[in-house]
């Protein structure tokens, strides 16, 4: 059986300094792995128990692998929605912001389409989408940004990096993007303002060994990318909300 990928978009998962969160975040994120490579080790076995001609068992592996797949999702979705909150809680960002540290890629599409959605509607000029500079990923390349871009092109709107690169600037109105207005003040969270926290971060350890424990749990996070379903509802729903904006 193939397997599938996922990639987190921007350098950190929180962009701002709490372990508490941080922790919490991964934990959600590891039982996701967890159960993404019971769903994979299910369905393998499945697989050969049918070419083995045990259809029974092949059957029975099969809803575990589905079991285990469904339980994948729901923790993605806590991580998911708990990080969101975490970064776009309304004493972090302002309203004219959206922050999408700690959202995979899929996820991360969709939040965007449906803010600029609901911005538009608002009758809003302009988007402030905080994207990471990617110096955490992998080999440093940005995820998040090109994503970014290709949805802004995609709807037709002009858009321009700001002076902080982990950060892009919307213009909502279709319009060409002329003096962008200043980053807001007393507002925390903001890459080059705090220190944030790498995502796996800040849960001791060190060296060649941490080092490879990361590396190995990427592997894992891209063994579920293509497995995160399209279809945000409850997530999309907090950007209708005033108090998260």
């Amino acid at each position: 059986m193939a397997t599938v990928e996922m990639d987190s978009l921007g350098s950190r998962s929180l962009n701002h300094a709490s372990s508490d969160t941080e922790a919490e975040y991964d934990r959600l994120r590891d039982l996701a792995r967890q159960e993404a490579s019971k769903r994979s080790s299910c369905f393998d076995r499945a697989h050969q128990a049918y070419t083995s001609g045990d259809g029974a068992r092949a059957h029975e592996l099969s809803e575990q692998g589905k079991h285990h797949a469904s339980l994948m999702d729901q923790y993605n979705q806590q991580a998911r929605d708990y990080i969101f909150r975490a970064n776009n809680a309304g004493d972090r960002v302002p309203g004219d912001t959206i922050d999408l540290h700690g959202l995979f890629v899929e996820e991360a599409e969709d939040v965007l389409e449906e803010r600029i959605r609901v911005a538009r509607q608002r009758g809003e000029g302009h988007l402030h989408v905080i994207v990471g500079k990617g110096n955490h990923s992998r080999n440093g390349v940005q995820k998040l940004k090109p994503r970014v871009e290709r949805v802004c092109r995609e709807l037709g709107l002009q858009y321009r990096t700001e002076e902080n690169e982990g950060r892009i600037f919307v213009d909502l109105q279709g319009g060409a993007v002329g003096e962008m207005p200043p980053p807001p003040v007393g507002y925390g969270g903001f890459p080059g303002q705090h220190g944030g926290l790498h995502h796996g971060g800040g849960h001791g350890g060190g060296g060649g060994h941490h080092h490879q424990q990361q590396q190995q749990q990427q592997g894992q996070d891209d063994e579920i990318e293509q497995l995160v379903k399209k279809g945000l509802p409850k997530l999309l729903k907090m950007l209708k909300c005033c108090t998260v904006m």
